[in-house]
């Protein structure tokens, strides 16, 4: 900060010698005002010309946060689909080894109630148990489908005792794909 101040003022005195002798005063008078001014002045141009290249060894610095010493890509995966019906759950290794699999109906719920809540969370606590059985303390999420379970088999993972990382949705959605079924009447 000093040296920017000394700039700002030899160029204050260079201007000041360069005018006329009221310039010289005026200067003199109103000095540590105007010498503050020119500091952050210089300073705002110095970070103005700092370019883009200079600061993309930060950008293109890879992500230093770790679970349990591993990077996020090598965090194992759990994948949720929740349909209407039923929802499945499955924990795999990042490179798709499955860990552990289960889904409402494997947990004893039967007919109209696999679709609900309640079964996806205790289909998810029992999925969280096996993965932990087998080493797993950290997931990344991802949820497909549009059922009742979304939200209650990522509780159910929590309470299971994994701790979820991301949660990505995966729903397929159609850009005005197939023709719908006609509706339903009642």
């Amino acid at each position: 900060m000093s040296a920017v101040l000394a700039v700002a003022w030899q160029r204050l005195l260079g201007a000041a010698w360069g005018g006329r002798a009221a310039t010289l005063c005026r200067a003199l008078r109103t000095g540590p005002r105007r010498l503050q001014e020119l500091a952050e002045a210089a300073a705002a141009k110095e970070v103005e010309n700092q370019s883009a290249t200079d600061l993309s060894p930060l950008i293109l610095q890879r992500n230093s946060m770790r679970w349990d010493g591993k990077i996020y890509e090598e965090i194992p995966i759990a994948h949720i689909k929740a349909t209407y019906n039923n929802t499945h759950i499955q924990v795999v290794s990042f490179d798709n080894r499955p860990f552990a699999r289960t889904s409402c109906g494997t947990e004893g719920f039967q007919n109209a109630k696999k679709g609900t809540a309640i079964a996806a969370q205790t289909a998810a606590m029992a999925a969280a148990v096996k993965a932990r059985g087998k080493g797993v303390l950290h997931v990344r999420v991802m949820v497909k489908g549009l059922g009742p379970g979304r939200k209650a088999a990522i509780r159910g993972l929590t309470m299971g005792g994994l701790e979820v990382i991301s949660i990505t949705d995966n729903t397929p959605v159609p850009h005005n794909g197939c023709r719908p079924r006609k509706a339903r009447r009642m």
